[in-house]
């Protein structure tokens, strides 16, 4: 029986695609910053772990408790919108900590064992912004244009071990708590220059015709884990499919 390993559980896509992998019969370790049992149906096959994929001695105590893994999904991650003027340095840091440098620090951690099993995938889940530039997202698009770019080198240097690593990118997610969760850190993003522009941005959020519903994500990360032909790059949800066709 195969085993996933998936940061980012609590909420959101991180716990879609935990249940989603769950309800056919995978062996799930859903990883939290703050673990809690509530969230998913117990069952024999699930391990609740924490980790803080930014702290290194959570990411070899989430690694050494959760034992041989054949798919890592980087689904961590936080969010940050204001006008790049408008951003303290230590805001940008936060970002890219846990975005990236979370990102690659898992994948270091998995990948050993992965190349010595001959076996293995990791899919790191980013962004359909990366896709389409929109203003006050410089510094989240910049996060995860670097894992897109990490993944699909990393994807190259791995393929003769057996391994692949593939990138999904999800497109907006009203359904979900990234926007609510990201809201202390847009506190002073936003200079008064900048507010019309803020203004024109936040009505175009009101526009839920096309979207990315959890769902969307937990299908595109199982295809990147069970389908060998699968692309590097997929995008999930309606809204991410239409960009990506026209990118």
């Amino acid at each position: 029986m195969n085993t996933i390993l998936i940061t980012g559980c609590s909420s959101g896509f991180g716990l879609e695609i935990a249940k989603h992998f769950l309800d056919r019969d995978w062996n799930v370790i859903a990883t939290m910053r703050t673990p809690r049992a509530d969230v998913l149906p117990a069952s024999p096959r699930l391990r609740i772990l924490p980790l803080d994929v930014s702290d290194e001695r959570s990411i070899r105590a989430a690694i050494d408790a959760a034992g041989p893994i054949d798919v890592l999904v980087n689904n961590a991650g936080i969010g940050l919108l204001g006008a790049v003027e408008g951003i303290s340095m230590t805001k940008v840091r936060e970002i890219f900590e846990t975005n990236t440098f979370g990102t690659i620090a898992m994948t270091q951690a998995v990948l050993p064992h992965m190349r010595e099993r001959k076996s293995g995938v990791v899919i790191n889940v980013t962004s359909s912004v990366t896709l389409k530039s929109l203003p006050l997202l410089a510094v989240y698009t910049g996060s995860k244009m670097a894992v897109n770019g990490f993944t699909e080198s990393l994807a190259l240097e791995l393929a003769p071990f057996g391994v692949r690593a593939h990138v999904v990118l999800p497109g907006r997610a009203p359904g979900t708590r990234f926007a609510e969760n990201a809201g202390p850190r847009m506190e002073g993003n936003i200079p008064e220059s900048y507010a019309g522009l803020a203004a024109a941005v936040f009505e175009n959020f009101k526009d839920v015709s096309q979207v990315t519903h959890a769902r969307d994500v937990a299908e595109a990360v199982w295809q990147a884990a069970t389908d060998p032909a699968a692309p590097v790059r997929i995008p999930a949800g309606e809204d991410a499919k239409a960009w990506a066709a026209g990118a």
